[in-house]
């Protein structure tokens, strides 16, 4: 593999303190030089111009549905990892509610031989917590570690057995891994379609209130607290969630929590336009939440940012409320609706990149405390984007499967234009060209004097 420069981009790494223009170097897998200016001190290499876009480390997905195996008429991971490095992701953590679920060693074995032979970016898988996501025993978590799974949950259930889910805590400290919950009290949300509040009384449709997923939250907290157990909580949306995690972060329980794009600017008003493919699980809530997961972003209360990418087919999503899935194919539109936050003065740029890259990383844990940075020596996986490009949202030009997306048509500003995993170009925008390089030996000699930085 050729040597590639990545050159006169601006740098963004929040973990080195490190916003300049400049330019990286990659070979053989990894970043070899970083530093001010166009032209490193030596060697052929092939240029990939950066002028005007952001360089940063890849995005970090740690939650994201590929569907295989048993759903691949949804997504497959072939399709799911295109999707991903179109949308600036280099590293996705998959959940296990596929068919059959991933409860066993033998089926993260298969994914993981698929992903290597089929992906484009790094696939991590995460295992189910109960056999069969029926909730009613614990898989076998000291085989599915050894697998080399990177957590634990039953997303798109609840674990609503609290004796399970103290066990499971218990074992997480053992495993040193994290048990992900999706909270939600079931008797609370049945038969709901979307938010219990002003926008379902309008509609006429069942809502699911807000408690069911703090209660549930709570509920997890305590459990943590007492077993001193690592737990996650995945998706939240509400703003008493947030200050529920606030406390739980006070008393420096081993608590996490993340927040999907689409919960950052989406409220439940978004349902009355683009009906079906506004339905989510958890739902879109108010402003007010809104306010208060900014906030809760801002401050460290919530770590990370998380797709929660859910393909659908067309059929998955009638316009009929009670029988359309839940979900919105996230991937290709995070970074494009994440600007607008930056745009609006609501997060900085270096903040959000951090929030897509090293917080996230550092959830998965010490095995991968080399990912969300641009670190010399560190392994080549990078993102690189316009913050300025506007486009429109064509769903049918998706690489996902997917096409479910409230904002079909919604222009937005902020495009991936190229994303490089393990050193090689896995992506890139049809604008960019990539052109050979070799400079002469005085070329290159004075080019060095004038950049010293390097």
């Amino acid at each position: 593999m050729k040597a590639l420069l990545i050159q006169g981009g601006r740098l963004i790494d929040p973990e080195q303190n490190l916003d300049a223009v400049g330019s990286i170097l990659v070979a053989g897998g990894k970043i070899i030089l970083v530093g001010r200016g166009e032209i490193p001190p030596q060697g052929d290499y092939e240029i990939l111009p950066a002028k005007g876009m952001v360089v940063c480390a890849g995005f970090i997905d740690i939650h994201c549905h590929l569907r295989q195996p048993g759903f691949d008429e949804k997504e497959t991971i072939a399709t799911g990892t295109r999707a991903a490095a179109r949308g600036g992701f280099t590293t996705v953590c998959c959940m296990p509610n596929t068919n059959p679920p991933l409860d066993n060693t033998a089926a993260i074995s298969s994914l993981r031989a698929k992903a290597k032979s089929e992906g484009i970016v790094r696939v991590l898988p995460i295992a189910c917590l109960t056999r069969g996501r029926q909730g009613k025993d614990l898989t076998t978590m000291a085989g599915l570690a050894s697998e080399g799974v990177v957590g634990f949950s039953d997303d798109g259930s609840p674990v609503l057995d609290i004796r399970l889910m103290r066990q499971a805590l218990e074992w997480s400290s053992v495993f040193e891994m994290t048990i992900i919950d999706h909270c939600e009290d079931t008797a609370l949300t049945a038969g709901g379609v979307i938010n219990q509040g002003k926008v379902s009384q309008e509609l006429g449709l069942p809502g699911m209130p807000a408690t069911a997923e703090e209660t549930m939250i709570e509920r997890d907290i305590k459990l943590a607290d007492e077993t001193a157990g690592s737990l996650h909580i995945a998706h939240v949306s509400t703003a008493k969630g947030v200050e529920l995690i606030r406390k739980a972060k006070k008393k420096h329980l081993n608590v996490t929590a993340d927040v999907t794009p689409h919960h950052l600017t989406l409220t439940e008003e978004k349902v009355k336009d683009s009906g079906t493919m506004a339905k989510v699980n958890p739902p879109l809530r108010t402003t007010e939440d809104i306010d208060a997961l900014i906030l809760g972003l801002r401050e460290g209360t919530i770590d990370c940012i998380a797709t929660d990418h859910a393909p659908h087919t067309e059929a998955d999503k009638p316009a009929d409320f009670a029988k359309a899935a839940f979900g919105i194919s996230g991937f290709e539109t995070a970074l494009g609706v994440l600007m607008g936050l930056v745009r609006e003065d609501r997060l900085t740029l270096p903040f959000l990149i951090g929030k897509l890259t090293r917080e996230p990383a550092k959830i998965l844990g010490k095995r991968f405390g080399k990912l969300g940075g641009l670190n010399i020596n560190a392994g080549a996986d990078i993102t690189i984007f316009d913050p300025d490009k506007e486009w429109t949202v064509d769903p049918k030009a998706f690489a996902s499967k997917g096409k479910n997306t409230p904002w079909a048509g919604s222009k937005l500003k902020g495009k991936v234009m190229a994303t490089i995993f393990d050193g090689k170009v896995v992506y890139k925008d049809e604008s960019i060209v990539i052109s050979a390089k070799k400079e002469s030996g005085e070329k290159k000699k004075a080019a060095v004097q004038k950049e010293s930085t390097w």
